[in-house]
Order: structure tokens, then C-alpha cells, then sequence
């Protein structure tokens, strides 16, 4: 080491990998050196050395490069704290699902020496929760990615009540016992919520992803809110009997639903005659100087395969809707957003459900310049929101099979 700078051949064996591998992640544009000397050799620094130890642990975790990219553009060391955090998380859950292998391994291999037989039961659930390997870490860059949307509302807000406080607003829990959450994501709305609130109901929080699930309850557990009951349900199909809540809730759920009247149908069915449905989402116009800017640095860009708004937005989910439950309100979250940190937007972007990580690649940098431009020249980035929530009630109109006919025709 000279300077505080490492050659590349002294920078990869402090780091016990090869020198193929320190060029291969400089060629990607995940780790550039800090500097290359005037005789061109590539140098590096400890601060570098840091980077290269996250860029490991991510791919020993799973990632892919274009999400190692991803999590590593940012060289502050706040982010390397929240790395480190998050690599904390994964091993985690990681050690969770390992011991539940070997306990299973260890109550089969008891069988067999006892009996000289297999249960074949406990073979599966083996094959199952191995499997569950690798969506320990999909569910988890799942969260990232939620979080990360949360955090670019949260910081940068006009309104001073938070959406999910907004969203808590709406719902008269004073005259609700029992309360149903589908698609719950890491539990942001009942942080909004008293705890003494929630230790006098009955509340289900449920989503889809087992890993979400376990989010959202540790998530509420640290916060002192011990009243919910987590659950996995797939709201297409859930497993609660007829009647039984007063209240269901879904927040930004609908458009990802792949049989939405399935689900509404599924609504109808656990609320009691009396129950009431609030379910959010957005409108055509929400957030649409984002993509602006995205197909400004490159065209191609598509930060969504489909418009979610379309499937089911402001514009049209009182329709649909109506066809389900007689009476349906809608109310109107007044907001937009002011951004001037460029950071914060790159990771928002980075965790929509488009093509971006493949045509930005190792162009990230450069995309954060690019935004930072903007950022300068406008004096912040004034981003739209239009966001809102139907309330619905009120008695069907005809029985389930003539409800569901009716629906389908839509």
C-alpha cells in the first residue's frame, strides 16, 4: 500500500479474492477504482475495501449484479450502515429457516433409526422449507423496495399527515370490533394506529408473502403494538368463514390482484352485512414526472409493465366496485412532493417493477447526475401525487352466484 491507495493485485489479496474477480466488478461499474495512476494501474482505498465486503456479502445472499448496482451506487456511510442492516436481516432469516431444516432432518432421522420407516410428510416439509431458501431473499428485496417508496413520501410530503396516518383517519375503528387487512406489505398503516386501539380488537394483518407477514410483525412487535393477529391469506381465497369482520381493509392491493372480482367477491364474503370495504389506490396522474424524467435520460425506460391505475385506479374503481357493493364514497389525499436530494429519487426509481435496472445497468452514476442536474436547475422536483380511498357498504343487491354473474360482465 502506497499513499493509502492498493494496486490491484494488493487490494484483492487483502480481500481473498481473485484479481479477475476486482477487474470483472470494475469492467460492471460496480466498483471503479478511486483513481488509476498516470502508468495506468487501477487503485483503490480502504474506503473502497468497504465497498467490495458489501458487494460480497450481496452476492453471497443472492443478489444479482443489477441489484448489487443497485444497493451500492450510494458510498455514504449512512447507507453503509443501512447495509449492513440489512445483510444483519437476511442472515436472520436465513439461520431461522436453517434450524427449522434440521430440526425436521433430526425428527426424520429419529424415524428411521426407531422404526425403519419414513414419513414422507416430513420429507416434504423438508423439500418446503428448503425451498423457502430462495424466498427468504426475493421477499426481502421485496421490502427494500417497498421501503424504499415509503421513505421518498415520507421525506419529501407536502401534507403534514402522513398517508398511512391519512389512510388510518378514514377508518372509524371506534365501531369496529373485528378488522381484516389484506395485502398488509411491512404493516405501515397500524403504526398510525393508538396501541390501546389495537388491544381492544380483534385485528387480522395478511398478505400473500409469508416474508411480509413476518415484516410487518416484527416491524409492530418493536413498536409496542402487540395487538394483531399476523397471518398468510391470498385475498382471492380466504380462508375466514361468512361474516366475520366489520371492517376490511386493502391499500394499494387491488391493482396487483390477478382476479380482482375473486377478491371482492372473497370481501363481501368475510364482511358482515353491515361491514364496510376501504380499499386505496392511485390515478393516472400520480407520480408522473418521475417517468417524465426516467424517459428523458433514456426513452426505453418503462418503470411498470402495465399502468396499475388502469387495471384499477380513481378513474375507474368506483365502477367496478359497484358492481359489488352498493354504496361506494371516495375520498381524495391532497399532497405532492418537493425533492431535492437526488438519492432518494434514484432509489424510489430503482424499485419500481420496470425494465430500468436493465437499461440503466452500470449507467447509474450517471442517472444520478443526471437527476441532480435537475434538481439544481428547478430548484427541487415538484412530483404529483393523486391518491385516494373508496369506502364501501351497504347490502347486496342479489344473492353471491347472481353478484359474481354480475360482476364478471364487467
Amino acid at each position: 500500500m502506497t499513499d493509502g491507495y492498493y494496486t490491484s493485485g494488493e487490494f484483492a489479496r487483502k480481500a481473498n479474492v481473485t484479481i479477475r474477480t476486482i477487474r470483472f466488478y470494475d469492467k460492471q461499474g460496480i466498483l471503479k477504482p478511486s483513481r488509476v495512476s498516470e502508468a495506468g494501474y487501477r487503485l483503490y482505498t480502504d474506503e473502497d475495501f468497504g465497498r467490495l465486503q458489501k458487494i460480497l456479502s450481496l452476492k453471497y445472499l443472492g443478489f444479482s449484479l443489477e441489484e448489487i448496482m443497485a444497493l451500492t451506487i450510494h458510498d455514504d456511510r449512512g447507507d453503509m450502515a443501512h447495509s449492513l442492516k440489512l445483510q444483519k436481516e437476511l442472515i436472520r432469516k436465513r439461520i431461522r429457516h436453517l434450524e427449522m431444516m434440521e430440526q425436521t432432518l433430526e425428527n426424520t432421522s429419529r424415524m428411521v433409526e426407531m422404526s425403519g420407516a419414513i414419513d414422507w410428510n416430513d420429507i416434504l416439509n423438508l423439500i418446503h422449507i428448503t425451498n423457502m431458501e430462495h424466498a427468504v431473499v426475493e421477499q426481502y428485496k421485496t421490502s427494500v423496495n417497498i421501503n424504499a417508496r415509503i421513505e421518498l413520501h415520507r421525506r419529501f410530503s407536502h401534507n403534514p399527515v402522513p398517508w398511512f396516518a391519512w389512510i388510518a383517519g378514514q377508518i372509524p375503528f371506534e365501531h369496529m370490533e373485528r378488522i381484516l387487512e389484506v395485502g398488509c406489505g411491512n404493516g405501515q398503516l397500524w403504526q398510525q394506529v393508538e396501541p390501546e386501539i389495537l388491544a381492544k380488537k380483534d385485528i387480522h394483518v395478511t398478505d400473500i408473502s409469508s416474508g411480509m407477514v413476518e415484516d410487518a410483525a416484527e416491524i409492530l412487535r418493536k413498536s409496542g403494538r402487540t395487538g394483531p393477529v399476523f397471518e398468510t391469506e391470498d385475498c382471492q381465497n380466504l380462508s375466514y368463514g361468512d361474516g366475520m369482520f366489520d371492517c376490511v381493509i386493502a391499500n394499494h392491493v387491488l391493482f396487483y390482484v390477478k382476479d380482482i372480482y375473486a377478491a371482492l367477491g372473497e370481501v363481501r364474503r368475510v364482511l358482515k352485512e353491515d361491514g364496510v370495504f376501504c380499499c386505496s389506490t392511485y390515478g393516472k396522474a400520480h407520480m408522473r414526472e418521475i417517468t417524465l424524467l426516467v424517459q428523458e435520460f433514456d426513452p426505453r425506460i418503462a418503470l411498470s409493465d402495465v399502468a396499475l391505475y388502469e387495471l384499477f385506479g380513481l378513474e375507474n374503481g368506483q365502477g367496478i366496485l359497484e358492481k359489488i357493493f352498493p354504496k361506494v364514497e371516495k375520498a381524495m389525499y391532497e399532497d405532492y412532493l418537493l425533492v431535492d436530494e437526488a438519492e432518494p429519487l434514484l432509489e424510489y426509481i430503482m424499485s419500481c417493477h420496470g425494465n430500468q435496472g436493465e437499461i440503466l445497468g452500470n449507467r447509474q452514476k450517471e442517472f444520478k447526475r443526471f437527476l441532480q442536474r435537475k434538481i439544481e436547475e428547478k430548484g427541487g422536483i415538484r412530483i404529483t401525487k393523486m391518491a385516494g380511498i373508496f369506502v364501501c357498504g351497504g347490502q347486496p343487491e342479489a344473492e353471491d352466484s347472481r353478484v359474481r354473474r354480475k360482476a364478471g360482465a364487467g
